[in-house]
């Protein structure tokens, strides 16, 4: 039996983890982000926080990520971590995925399931974001607005080298929807039925 998955990409300050959070409570099923890290760095035998550092982000082209032995050892060396994490992170997400019902975070998930999820995009307009991110990390908004234009620019760079695919595409996705618009508990109503109504 097939199972059913959501993914959800977002623009950084929409809410778009806290919403999966708060669906997957709604829903009693796993909810994978940063543990998706947590697995990769027992599987591979590499420190979490060194992983962490490289998440979601592409490489340099001129630099080799991390100033960690690690990367030097011979099965990494000829590889950025930021690449060593994208190939376990995508095996590990298609060995849940065969698994269990789920929601999964960002990390280019949809494009690695295809049609086996349901593809959610979380967006919001950028002062709306820019509002989000300074109450979150309690900073001025004047801070809070590079830091979103940097988390989105890295955001969409990792997601357009590794999948070939447009991050604002709203083509490659099955459900865009503007946080602005609704309550938290309106927008997790609205994903509840539409996993509910997943074949499976």
């Amino acid at each position: 039996m097939s199972k059913r998955i959501i993914t959800i990409n977002r623009m950084y300050g929409s809410n778009g983890r806290r919403i999966g959070k708060a669906l997957s409570e709604e829903l009693g099923i796993h909810c994978y982000d940063k543990d998706l890290i947590r697995i990769a760095s027992e599987k591979e035998g590499l420190p979490y926080e060194e992983l962490l550092k490289v998440d979601e982000k592409r490489a340099s082209k001129w630099r080799y990520p991390l100033d960690e032995p690690a990367q030097m050892a011979p099965q990494y060396r000829l590889y950025p971590m930021n690449d060593v994490l994208f190939h376990a992170e995508s095996e590990i997400i298609r060995s849940i995925a065969g698994q269990e019902d789920c929601i999964i975070i960002g990390r280019c998930a949809g494009h690695i399931l295809g049609e086996q999820c349901l593809k959610v995009f979380i967006h919001a307009p950028f002062e709306y974001r820019v509002r989000t991110a300074a109450e979150r990390i309690e900073i001025p908004e004047s801070d809070a607005r590079a830091f979103v234009k940097k988390t989105d620019k890295e955001r969409r760079s990792y997601y357009e080298y590794f999948t070939d695919e447009k991050w604002l595409d709203m083509g490659a996705y099955d459900l865009c929807i503007d946080s602005s618009r609704f309550t938290e508990a309106q927008i997790v109503r609205m994903l509840r039925e539409a996993y509910e109504g997943m074949e499976v």
